[in-house]
């Protein structure tokens, strides 16, 4: 399924298509999808469902608080800094159109290297704002920033859109080249904002939390989606330099995080080690699907995240596996035809079970 509908500052967003509408569509059971397109994990944290169940309180007849001191408090311990260097939103959705509402505008700049998360081009272009997309170094290069191209652009530009590990590629960017970006950008007048997403960094080891003294003009992105395994609660944080975090806090919603889901992001922000293990559960798995798929002829790329980047060769044969592991109920990754990875499939990793069933429908296609 893909997650970018038309083109040019008019693209629109649209979620995955429900698991309910994609069983009616192939006559199956909506119990019997399996979501291999969202790199969610594949169960919640024990000490969530437990909580939920038994002893779980929060005054639901009131609206939550606004400043959601609890939520950020807890976000600021995680990455040991101080909380009013914070904003949280619902998501790290919610963070991404926060950027675009304070950093831009009809006639504003917005760097995108692709291929990305889509999130970014869309929310650029809903402000009216320019959206200049530079291809990233192919698959021998790591799908890295081609720095040569994106360098000069940097000179006029609003805002920077990275994403590390990057979202569908899997890999990791170079730390020295985002260094060199970060310093370049702040030599040019008016310095654009650079956004790093950091979606995926409970997965990997190092962060740009650590650069934040040093470049006033960053912003790190971090969810609770991924490796905290918190999707459905819709939690996301940012941090910044107190400058950066006050521009934001004048466009975001008072109210946009429910009085449970801020509940639970602070009380899994103060358990690390469930999310560390959650990763390591998944970095395990990840290789082991990787292996197979390796031998069932579909090699992936190279990924540190929770989901692996499957070439297929091309276009019609993409489509092909694609609609046959649709037709059981399997639900991968796809991209439109004017995407870089149009030839490619983004596979979530998902328990041993789940993944044993994937393969089973991949050994079964016949071209």
């Amino acid at each position: 399924m893909t997650d970018v509908a038309a083109s040019g500052a008019s693209q629109v967003y649209t979620w995955e298509p429900s698991n309910r509408a994609i069983a009616e569509r192939y006559g199956l059971r909506p119990e019997d999808i399996l979501r291999f397109d969202t790199n969610t994990s594949p169960t919640p944290p024990e000490w969530a469902a437990a909580m939920l169940r038994d002893d779980f309180d929060p005054p639901l007849n009131e609206y939550p608080d606004s400043s959601y001191a609890d939520l950020t408090a807890a976000a600021a311990a995680y990455l040991g800094i101080a909380p009013d260097r914070i904003v949280v939103g619902a998501g790290a959705d919610e963070i991404i159109d926060m950027v675009a509402k304070a950093w831009l505008g009809e006639g504003a700049t917005a760097l995108v290297p692709t291929p990305t998360y889509g999130m970014y081009g869309v929310v650029s272009g809903q402000r009216e704002a320019r959206v200049k997309r530079i291809p990233r170094l192919g698959p021998d290069g790591g799908y890295g920033l081609d720095l040569g191209a994106l360098l000069p652009l940097l000179a006029g530009a609003s805002v920077v859109w990275l994403c590390d590990p990057n979202n569908p590629t899997g890999a990791r960017e170079d730390p020295d080249r985002l260094l060199v970006l970060l310093d370049v950008a702040a030599a040019v007048p008016d310095r654009p904002l650079v956004v790093i997403d950091e979606a995926y960094a409970e997965f990997v080891e190092g962060s740009a939390v650590s650069w934040l003294d040093r470049y006033p003009h960053l912003l790190v992105v971090r969810t609770l989606s991924k490796a905290f395994a918190l999707a459905g609660a819709r939690v996301g944080y940012a941090a910044g330099s107190r400058a950066v975090i006050a521009r934001m806090e004048r466009v975001r919603p008072p109210g946009s995080i429910s009085t449970i889901s801020a509940t639970l992001g602070a009380m899994a922000l103060s358990r690390p080690e469930v999310a560390r293990a959650n990763a390591t559960r998944l970095v395990s798995e990840r290789e082991w699907l990787a292996a197979r798929l390796a031998t069932a002829g579909c090699p992936p790329a190279p990924s540190v995240t929770n989901f692996l980047l499957v070439p297929l060769g091309d276009r019609s044969r993409t489509e092909a596996v694609a609609e046959h592991l649709l037709e059981a109920g399997i639900v991968p990754r796809t991209f439109p035809i004017d995407h870089p990875l149009a030839d490619h499939l983004r596979l979530t990793v998902r328990s041993r079970a789940e993944n044993e069933r994937l393969l089973t429908i991949i050994d079964g296609w016949q071209p």
